[in-house]
């Protein structure tokens, strides 16, 4: 089973914010499959279905980010799912918006739900997809910039980053990952 987590914090005070293109990713790409994420299982929205010859599931953990590997560690367990067939998409300050950066392995880099998925999985080896956020003006808090919304100005960046995101997921369903970070990181 392939298997696709988007990073995120629920409700709707946390909606539009930088810290949920993980969510607004997996929310694409469940319209772009036609598979609701509407079913609560392992402390998060999930959805399964079929995109071509694949058995895929989309999910959104439900305990907010810092918790974020509670939900994937029992999604792995439940569904028997394996590590390496699954992808993370999450927030990275470190990347400019508009941009993403897709890695297999490496440290949090300071990011606590990625924290929390190494330290539920045991392994820092698992395909990501990070969401360039920016880094926010000097003197701003780093916690109240990841969970502003995307100014005016962001939001064509935020709309064409996300897309390729999409893309790139579609691509590595039937692609190694180490293909699909060839061919889409920029």
């Amino acid at each position: 089973m392939k298997w696709i987590a988007g990073l995120g914090n629920p409700g709707v005070k946390y909606e539009d914010t930088r810290h949920n293109v993980g969510f607004m990713v997996v929310d694409e790409l469940a319209r772009r499959w036609s598979i609701p994420v509407t079913q609560n299982k392992c402390r998060a929205l999930l959805g399964d279905g079929r995109v071509g010859q694949h058995k895929v599931a989309l999910l959104k953990p439900m305990t907010y980010m810092n918790l974020s590997g509670e939900s994937v560690r029992s999604f792995l367990d439940y569904y028997k799912a394996e590590l390496g067939e699954g992808i993370i998409v999450y927030d990275d300050l470190d990347t400019e918006i508009g941009r993403i950066r897709l890695r297999y392995q490496g440290s949090a880099g300071g990011h606590n739900g990625i924290k929390s998925i190494i330290a539920h999985t045991g392994t820092q080896i698992f395909n990501r997809v990070r969401m360039g956020i920016s880094r926010p003006e000097p003197g701003m808090n780093i916690a109240d910039y990841v969970l502003s919304s995307f100014a005016k100005r962001e939001r064509e960046p935020l709309q064409e980053m996300i897309d390729y995101a999409c893309d790139a997921i579609e691509y590595a369903l039937d692609h190694p990952f180490e293909s699909t970070m060839g061919k889409f990181n920029r």
